[in-house]
């Protein structure tokens, strides 16, 4: 007899915590609630830890039914060359079909050429290891069937989202373009990327700020090739728009993060914030040891969660500044 009751308790209490953990997981999927990951600068990776950069996207891969979509901030590569492209290449190939992804290319993605950044705005080796196909989820790209702007669609739930991914020091036709789109989708909550937008100091990069995209060579361009800041990429897109709820950012060295939070001309707001672990930032290891942001969407209860986790590391870091979230958030 008590042989049978130890059957059946243990039997009851396994059948119990299989249903709670089906139930919760109905639950999560009906609130709407979901995850995205954001790739910071990855460059030093795959010039000198590549097995770092493919433990990430293997860990990616390993979680696909858990993550909506991955996004990429810029500077996939350092030198720009194609031995980096091709370890790039090779980790987008992982979660290829398994996790939907885009990415914004950043000053080390491009140039004249191997270790010239953004002198000029040559991404011919971008769009030599990448092309539009690569990218299911894709409604639109800038130039068209060019992988240097891209507009992507991500339907979760009832709710529609659209991810802008924009060049470095996005030029002014370009944004001639991303205001287009926007509108063109006013329904759809909208994420921008971009690499170089908030500064460390959690303002918005210009002014006498370092490593601002007009003191590169692209700077020297002008009229409709004239590159923009972050600053300036504010008044003449984000701001402008209610339904620009996110931007994404890296390039910035120092502490290599910074979250702003700021009104938009429609009295809505816009989450802002930089990620940024490569050698050169503050305490950097390994290139950045994995770290990367995981972005948890609550519409139900208005809230956003940001954590920042180490696949490689498999640690957390639990600094203000790295594991915050914001209250009372309005989307489409």
């Amino acid at each position: 007899m008590n042989h049978f009751l130890t059957y059946f308790n243990k039997s009851w209490n396994f059948t119990f915590i299989l249903f709670v953990f089906t139930f919760s997981g109905v639950l999560s999927a009906q609130d709407g609630s979901f995850e995205f990951v954001v790739l910071p600068d990855t460059q030093t990776y795959v010039e000198e830890y590549p097995e770092i950069y493919l433990h990430q996207m293997q860990w990616l891969a390993n979680n696909k039914d858990r993550f909506s979509f991955a996004l990429h901030v810029g500077d996939i590569t350092q030198n720009n060359n194609g031995k980096e492209w091709n370890i790039a290449k090779k980790g987008f190939n992982i979660i290829d079909g398994k996790v939907p992804y885009s990415f914004a290319l950043g000053n080390h993605d491009m140039g004249s050429e191997s270790g010239k950044f953004a002198d000029t705005r040559n991404t011919s080796l971008a769009n030599a290891y990448f092309t539009v196909k690569d990218f299911p989820n894709l409604a639109a790209s800038f130039p068209e069937g060019k992988v240097d702007n891209l507009l992507s669609e991500f339907k979760i739930g009832n709710q529609k989202w659209m991810v802008l991914s924009l060049e470095f020091g996005p030029r002014n036709k370009t944004i001639a373009w991303a205001n287009e789109m926007v509108l063109k989708y006013p329904d759809h909550n909208f994420i921008v990327i971009t690499h170089a937008y908030v500064d460390e100091d959690s303002t918005l990069h210009g002014g006498e700020d370092w490593w601002l995209p007009e003191n590169y060579g692209i700077g020297e361009d002008t009229g409709e090739e004239a590159p923009n800041n972050g600053g300036q990429l504010w008044e003449k897109l984000i701001k402008k728009h209610d339904n620009i709820s996110m931007v994404f950012s890296g390039h910035i060295l120092k502490t290599g993060v910074g979250t702003l939070v700021s009104e938009g001309e429609n009295g809505n707001k816009v989450y802002q914030m930089l990620a940024n672990y490569q050698k050169g930032v503050e305490g950097s290891e390994n290139g950045g040891n994995g770290f990367l942001r995981i972005i948890k969407v609550d519409p139900e209860n208005q809230k956003i969660d940001v954590k920042t986790y180490s696949p490689w590391l498999d640690e957390f870091k639990e600094e203000k500044e790295q594991d915050f979230s914001f209250e009372n958030v309005q989307l489409k």
